[in-house]
This record gives structure tokens, sequence and C-alpha cells, in this order.
């Protein structure tokens, strides 16, 4: 039974991430809800680095685990046909220069493990320039790859 269920999630796990979703609406959704959710709990833990909330270091540790789940998740969403279909705010260039949109995800999700770590160690020091740096990497994205207002 175990191997069955082994065998079962590797097959699932080699899909590719076009088959997850039904429509590009779907992806689209998907990847949204999956920035919603990363953005709000890293803004708790930005909160914190800048001041504008007590430091809580359990809190961060928590808020950051969720922020590198999370981090994870909504590149799936980024499949073929899925620039259009929903209003969105997803740039042509992701499509145009994958390899580089690739490479920046990778960055931020490196900047979000040490971010994790700052969070853990309890060092409010440590977290401000997690913060910082995590911060300038969703920037960096953001500034090549994601349009000020939502397509029409």
């Amino acid at each position: 039974m175990k191997r069955l269920l082994l065998v079962s999630a590797i097959a699932l796990a080699s899909v590719p991430a076009a088959a997850q979703f039904q429509k590009p609406e779907d992806a689209i959704k998907y990847r949204q809800s999956a920035f919603t959710v990363m953005a709000n709990h890293f803004g708790r833990v930005a909160a914190m680095a800048q001041g504008r909330v007590p430091f809580d270091a359990k809190v961060a540790a928590d808020n950051t685990a969720i922020v590198m789940t999370m981090s994870k998740l909504p590149y799936a969403g980024f499949g073929d046909g899925t620039d259009k279909g929903l209003p969105n705010r997803a740039k042509p260039e992701i499509w145009k220069e994958q390899a580089k949109f690739n490479d920046l995800a990778s960055k931020m999700q490196a900047e979000v493990v040490k971010l994790d770590a700052a969070a853990k160690s309890g060092s409010l020091d440590a977290l401000k320039a997690a913060v910082g740096a995590t911060g300038g990497s969703c920037k960096a994205c953001h500034d090549d790859f994601r349009a000020e207002k939502y397509s029409n």
C-alpha cells in the first residue's frame, strides 16, 4: 500500500504544471491567490522590521514559514496561455523572457530562505536585513514583469 501511494505521488508530481489546471483562468486565480497570501504574511514581518508593530520572534517565524511555503507555489500558474483569460498584472515579458523570470523567482526564494532563518534566530537586526533583501528581490521581479494596472 505504501508503495502504491509513493508511486501515485511521484506520478502526480511529474504531471506538467499546465495539466494541473482545467482552464487558464484557474491558473491565473491560483497564482494570484498564492502571491496574495505570500504578500500578506511578508507584510506582517515587514511591519515588525519597520517598527510599525512590536517585534515578536514567534509570530515572525510563523509568518516567514508561510512565506517560504507560498514562495514556491505561484510559478506553476504561469503556463502557456495564462497571459490571458482574466484581468491580471503579468506582463507579456514573462513568457518572452522566461529564463530571466525564473532566475528572479529563484533569487526571491533564496532570499526567503534567509528571511526564515533570520526570523528563527530571534534577532530583530537580522530580520531587518533579511526583510530588506527579500523585499528587494520581490521588487526586482515586479519592476520587469508586473504591470501597474490589471489587464482588461
